[in-house]
């Protein structure tokens, strides 16, 4: 059973300007056994990018306009989104509506006109995602009841599939998230020793509950991460990438008590059920070749 990664931005500008790090990172996650990765678009500016950039690799991709650019988006680019999905219903990468939701974390966006503008924007894409028959990937950085309410209002007849990133809610929430068909992603966060809360869920959730992600170039693993006065000094940041993945997983495994090929066979399963297209990229890898801009 290969790893899948199911959240990661390898058209992020840390990767560099022709992609060279992220595609000699992605071969580095392959030969790690990452078999397939889910490249989740930020905005309209990076549809055609991600949509490419899965292809090269062989991996995956998801359509949306995160909150974070929900600021600089207008009604043009939900239209775009809506053209995009129809136009590429038969591409089988396409599997999911993604980055979206809603984040309260910055005060500029908590603030009553982002936070209506914001919603907004989540509501409109949940409503395409289920026009279009797709699931979705959502955000929900300090915004997990807000989110949740939104799922449980346009909630499709048969339920939602895909994937709540990088959860950090209560078990409650959890629960609420689950009830609902969604997944939960776990990635670096969940490597630190003072991440208590998170790490308690990664042992008690359900086997069936929770799929692993990088969020690459983000939410480094402990082993990466350079605090902010040792920035200041000079230190490189690590660069996180899908070649963590195995790694994260490792911690956890020993979170839950159980073998890292169990990890490895049970969260698969849980991706390929929270975004069931990614079924059919499994056994067809696509060979990530180098070329000139890559040296």
């Amino acid at each position: 059973m290969p790893w899948i990664d199911t959240h990661c931005h390898l058209d992020a500008p840390e990767f560099g300007r022709n992609h060279a790090l992220a595609l000699a990172a992605r071969r580095l996650a392959a030969e790690r056994g990452v078999a397939l990765c889910v490249l989740p678009a930020v905005g309209a500016c990076d549809f055609d990018t991600v949509r490419a950039l899965a292809a090269r690799c062989g991996d995956a991709y998801a359509l949306g306009i995160h909150p974070l650019l929900v600021p600089q988006a207008g009604e043009a680019d939900l239209d775009r989104l809506d053209a995009m999905l129809a136009a590429q219903a038969g591409d089988a990468r396409l599997v999911a509506v993604g980055e979206i939701g809603v984040d309260l974390f910055a005060p500029e966006l908590a603030a009553p006109a982002m936070r209506a503008r914001q919603l907004f924007f989540f509501r409109r894409q949940l409503q395409l995602a289920r026009r279009h028959g797709l699931p979705v990937i959502v955000h929900t950085r300090r915004s997990v009841d807000t989110v949740l309410r939104q799922l449980r209002e346009l909630a499709p007849a048969g339920g939602w599939r895909g994937i709540a990133h990088a959860f950090n809610g209560s078990l409650q929430q959890a629960r609420a998230m689950l009830a609902l068909g969604l997944k939960l992603g776990f990635g670096g966060a969940m490597t630190f020793d003072a991440a208590r809360q998170l790490r308690l869920l990664a042992a008690r959730l359900p086997p069936d509950a929770i799929v692993l992600e990088t969020d690459a170039p983000d939410i480094p693993p402990q082993w990466l991460y350079v605090r902010a006065a040792e920035r200041a000094a000079g230190r490189p940041q690590g660069l996180n990438t899908p070649a963590e993945l195995p790694r994260i997983a490792a911690t956890l495994a020993a979170l839950r008590g159980l073998p890292l090929a169990e990890v490895q066979a049970v969260t698969t399963r849980n991706a390929l059920a929270a975004l069931p297209r990614l079924a059919a990229l499994l056994p067809a890898q696509a060979t990530i070749a180098p070329d000139d801009q890559d040296r």
